[in-house]
C-alpha cells in the first residue's frame, strides 16, 4: 500500500468525497468552513467555491457541474464559471443539517440529516428527492452517514454512526422505497462507521471515525477483510477512482499529535 496527504488546508472536517470517473476528477466538502472542492486528478488544479451555511455532499450533473446540498439549501456549482445558484429545499427541521448522501442508478438524490449544531438521537431522516418530489425512506437517525447500494441496485447499505452498525435494506428501484432487513455488519473497536463506498466485487470499504482507518468488509457475513491504516484518527469517507484506488477524507482530533486530520489522502490500493 502507498499513502499520500493530497490536500491539507487545516479543514476541521473533510468529508463527502465523490469521484466522477467519466472526467477524471475528485469532489469533496469541507463542512464547517462551507467549501465544496474540485480537485483534478490529472492536473492536481484545485478549486473551492463557499457556500453560506455547512455543506455535506454532492452529487455530479456533469463536467464540472454538481449539485451541492447545504443546510440552506441545494445549489447547483459550475467549476468552469465558478458561479452557484440556488436550485431547491427539502423541508427539513431548524435543528438539523444534511450529512452523507448517494444518487441511485435513476438519478433520486438519496440524502440523510443529523442534529445541528448538537447532535440529538433519532431526530435525522434519510430523504428522497427526484423531479420535484421527496419523501422520507428512512425515519428515525441520530447521524445519517454512509450510504451504498449493492451492484444490482437490489439492496441499500447504510450507516447511523451511533449503532456502530451497518444495515441493510431492500431497494425497489422503480419506487424508490428502502425496507430494513437486517444489521449485516458490526463494528466491536474503538472505530466507529462514517462513510462508506462499495468496490467492483461487492465489499463494503468504511471510514472509521477514532478508528484510524479504512476497512474492507463482507456485507454477506459480516466478516472484516481488511484494514488500511491512516496517520490521523478520525477518517470520514472514501471513494474508487479509475484505477481502482482509494482517495479518503479526514476530520481534525482532539489530540495535538494528529498533525494530518482535516487531510485529503491517496490510498494506492494497487501496490499492496
Amino acid at each position: 500500500m502507498i499513502e499520500s496527504l493530497v490536500f491539507h488546508s487545516n479543514s476541521e472536517l473533510l468529508e463527502g468525497p465523490v469521484f466522477d470517473k467519466k472526467n477524471n476528477c475528485l469532489y469533496f466538502v469541507s463542512i464547517l468552513d462551507y467549501l465544496i472542492y474540485f480537485y483534478d486528478a490529472s492536473t492536481k488544479e484545485i478549486l473551492s467555491i463557499k457556500l453560506d451555511s455547512p455543506v455535506s455532499c454532492i452529487f455530479i450533473l456533469e463536467r464540472k457541474k454538481i449539485l451541492a446540498a447545504s443546510k440552506n439549501g441545494f445549489f447547483e456549482i459550475n467549476f468552469t464559471t465558478l458561479q452557484k445558484q440556488f436550485v431547491f429545499q427539502i423541508d427539513i427541521d431548524k435543528s438539523v443539517r444534511y450529512n452523507d448522501g448517494i444518487q441511485d442508478a435513476i438519478g433520486r438524490f438519496i440524502i440523510g440529516t443529523m442534529g445541528f449544531p448538537e447532535v440529538k438521537e433519532n431526530i435525522g431522516k434519510v430523504f428522497s428527492y427526484h423531479k420535484g418530489q421527496f419523501k422520507t425512506i428512512i425515519e428515525n437517525t441520530s447521524i445519517s452517514n454512509g450510504l451504498a447500494f449493492s451492484l444490482d441496485n437490489k439492496l441499500l447499505y447504510f450507516i447511523d454512526t451511533p449503532t456502530k452498525k451497518v444495515a441493510r435494506y431492500s431497494y425497489d428501484l422503480r419506487t424508490g422505497e428502502a425496507q430494513f432487513e437486517s444489521n449485516v455488519i458490526a463494528f466491536k473497536g474503538a472505530g466507529s462507521p462514517d462513510g462508506m463506498c462499495i468496490d467492483n466485487k461487492g465489499m463494503l470499504w468504511i471510514a472509521e471515525w477514532g478508528g484510524g482507518c479504512v476497512s474492507q468488509w463482507n456485507p454477506l457475513n459480516g466478516f472484516r477483510l481488511k484494514e488500511l491504516k491512516l496517520p490521523c484518527l478520525n477518517v470520514t469517507s472514501c471513494c474508487f477512482d479509475i484505477h481502482s484506488n482509494l482517495y479518503v477524507t479526514t476530520a481534525k482530533s482532539e489530540s495535538k499529535k494528529d498533525i494530518y486530520g482535516g487531510g485529503l489522502f491517496y490510498i494506492e490500493l494497487n501496490k499492496i
